[in-house]
């Protein structure tokens, strides 16, 4: 069974940087693709970045993000990593890493393996 776990949260001025980390174990060969949503509190979780993983390089990104959040990966230690810049209170939420045995992009319904999460909190 995947294990997905996350780190690198934290409380950040409005303008600043953060990088989460998520690290895979376990059954990683059947993974093609790992991701960041993000969920605040009271509503729904949303789609942040994802990424293909081995030879494809390709990777999506939510519209509210472009331009700010660069993801990224090292295929042989089973991580990717999310770099947050330019942060904003409306970043604020619990960040999650995900995997699927599909290729694919925001569909969270294509996820099979969730992490746990880490805190992302953005003062104004």
């Amino acid at each position: 069974q995947v294990q997905l776990v996350e780190s690198g949260g934290g409380l950040v001025q409005a303008g600043g940087s953060l990088v989460l980390s998520c690290a895979a174990s376990g059954g990683t060969s059947d993974i093609y693709t790992m991701g960041w949503f993000r969920q605040a509190p009271g509503k729904e979780r949303d789609f942040v970045a994802s990424r293909w993983r081995g030879n494809v390089d390709r990777t999506y990104y939510a519209d509210s993000v472009k331009g700010r959040f660069t993801i990224s990966g090292d295929n042989a230690k089973n991580t990717v990593y999310l770099q947050m810049n330019n942060l904003q209170p409306e970043d604020s939420a619990i960040y999650h890493c995900a995997a699927s045995r599909f290729r694919t992009d925001s569909w969270l319904s294509n996820y099979h393996y969730w992490g746990q999460g880490t805190q992302v909190t953005v003062s104004s």
